[in-house]
């Protein structure tokens, strides 16, 4: 059983009957597109009014009724011309659109029972309607007509279905433990961040007191980790001149989603990426053979424009950070270089809890720079070097960078959902346009490759991704506040001072809660900015000079030494638990 299969098979089927429904329902909709996506399916409808909670109910009976009966999905061949005069008799003009960019004389239909529906479509279908078990709509949302918002825009509802129920079940508890870890909520509720966007504009974060620190944290520990592997630190400009971005290939390739604007007269462009001005550095001095490998690391803030439909919290926005280094090495060291690389990525991440793993391998793409030649080396390069680990991956063809072939690293968080974080890139192209070289063994002048990569991706993206990791509970060295002291009435104040103060002399970010509230609200409010400890001192603990330690959620670890509880928080600081 090829379970990939299947589900699609599934999805597509229950994308066509629910075109089917809704045209049984109201015959005057025309209907567009309906294909299987990674969790489900959709299907687009032009229709004057929007699609209500009502509409969808009423879609979701007549799809149960199609389906109970059993209809055959029969596919047919039909000469293209006669397939396009049938759509257009129907109305159903997308159809007649998608025809028409069909190269093969004859077109795929799929018929649902006795001619009842008819869809222009290359399968493969279920064989039946009754196979379809479980399904569930989910949404109603906007799609431009070829996602061109010159086009009209038409209804797009979302579905999805399971090959059972109890599947189906389980997705949807999924789902709804996705929404309690949503990191847009989290950030909020923890007073991390906030996209002001009616204000500042959208997709451009503000980091508040709290998640600054926590950025500090996550910056100060790559920045360690890489000072110790032999990348050098370098900082550039925000932006530079619109003819480095023409030599780099940005203006041609990329421009749609830069920030361009004049300047004395002469264009500039606010940087996408921080490739150009690494290169520069680069050609700042002569370089021997013997230096290499030279690597540059920076933590680069970039702006990109991408259309508001896309922002998502941390996961999409338009300025973000990139942990971006370049590392221009010899031929024989790419390999090398690569695996390094690999390893500094699994380091890294498996410090903030992520275990799990899937590899891309991504080729040449249809729009590219450089020789065929080239792309083929670095590729070659790039395989060896998973190969050399014993990393299975998979090979995403034609979706490289337009500069080079990369690695993709996608996590898994806790409830198995991948995100798109590390890349390695193998670039020959760009040191040959900016003219990059270093003196070989010979003496001669040789050009180096260079490795674009990006361990977090960008820190906002990580952020996020952390965020639902841990849905909030963060390990004890990332969390902004680590322990909270808790005196139960002012006569305990002095000595939880002195407990607050042995905390903070041995690096541990504290605070003391002495509000006029109840002990019971205080360890309430607490618990929910999730601090991982609360140290209650009364009466006893006054006595017996020590603390009744709570550790997060609700364990009571009875009363401790403050000696025993430092031991204790160091070695969980430590072990990065």
């Amino acid at each position: 059983m090829d379970y990939s299969r299947d589900i699609d098979k599934l999805r597509h089927s229950c994308a066509h009957v629910m075109a089917q429904a809704v045209k049984q329902i109201w015959p005057d909709v025309k209907v567009a597109i309906g294909p299987a996506i990674e969790n489900g399916f959709y299907y687009d409808f032009d229709k004057k009014e929007p699609f209500s909670d009502q509409d969808l109910a009423q879609i979701t009976k007549a799809m149960q009724k199609i389906i109970n009966r059993n209809l055959p999905l029969t596919q047919s061949f039909m000469d293209k011309n006669q397939a396009a005069e049938l759509f257009r008799k129907q109305g159903e003009i997308y159809k007649v659109d998608l025809i028409a960019g069909i190269s093969d004389e004859k077109v795929s239909i799929f018929t649902t029972g006795d001619n009842e529906f008819a869809d222009l479509c290359k399968g493969p279908h279920v064989a039946t309607t009754g196979e379809i078990k479980a399904f569930k709509l989910q949404s109603v949302a906007g799609a431009y007509w070829r996602g061109d918002e010159k086009n009209a825009m038409l209804q797009r509802i979302y579905g999805t279905a399971f090959l059972s129920k109890e599947e189906q079940d389980k997705y949807f508890k999924l789902l709804e433990e996705a929404e309690r870890r949503d990191h847009r909520k989290i950030g909020s509720d923890l007073d991390l961040f906030h996209i002001y966007q009616e204000e500042a504009g959208a997709g451009l974060v503000f980091y508040h007191p709290n998640g600054a620190l926590m950025r500090k944290i996550l910056e100060d520990f790559t920045k360690e980790l890489h000072l110790k592997r032999g990348y050098q630190l370098v900082i550039t400009p925000n932006f530079l001149r619109g003819k480095l971005w023409e030599i780099s290939g940005h203006s041609g390739y990329y421009r749609e989603n830069m920030y361009y604007f004049n300047l004395d007269g002469e264009d500039y462009a606010i940087k996408p990426m921080n490739c150009p001005g690494h290169m520069l550095i680069y050609k700042s001095k002569l370089h021997s053979y013997r230096e290499f490998p030279i690597k540059y690391f920076e933590l680069g803030t970039v702006y990109r424009y991408e259309k508001a439909g896309v922002l998502h919290g941390l996961l999409r926005v338009r300025g973000f950070t990139q942990d971006d280094a370049h590392i221009f090495c010899r031929r024989d060291q790419v390999q090398v270089e690569v695996e390094k690389v690999l390893d500094l990525a699994f380091e890294l991440l498996s410090a903030f809890g992520f275990k799990d793993y899937e590899i891309e391998l991504s080729t040449r793409p249809e729009k590219f720079i450089g020789k065929e030649e080239d792309w083929d080396l670095a590729t070659e390069s790039l395989k060896k070097a998973l190969e050399k680990k014993g990393i299975s991956y998979q090979v995403n063809e034609g979706d490289g960078a337009f500069y080079g072939p990369k690695i993709d690293l996608k996590l898994k968080d806790a409830l198995g959902r991948k995100w798109q974080c590390s890349t390695v890139q193998c670039d020959f192209a760009l040191p040959e346009r900016f003219d990059l070289t270093f003196m070989n063994e010979k003496g001669e002048a040789e050009r180096p490759i260079m490795l674009h990569r990006a361990l977090f991706g960008s820190v906002e993206r990580f952020f996020g991704t952390l965020i639902e990791h841990h849905a909030g509970n963060f390990p004890l060295w990332l969390c902004p506040v680590q322990v909270v002291v808790i005196p139960i009435r002012p006569e305990h104040d002095a000595f939880a001072k002195e407990i607050l103060e042995k905390l903070t002399a041995e690096g541990l970010r504290a605070e003391m809660d002495a509000r006029n509230e109840s002990l019971g609200k205080r360890i309430r409010e607490n618990r929910l900015q999730r601090v991982p400890y609360m140290l209650v001192i009364g009466d006893k603990e006054l006595e017996a000079k020590k603390v009744a330690v709570r550790k997060r959620p609700e364990t009571d670890l009875g009363s401790m030494d403050v000696s025993d509880f430092l031991t204790m928080a160091r070695k969980e600081i430590v072990d990065k638990i």
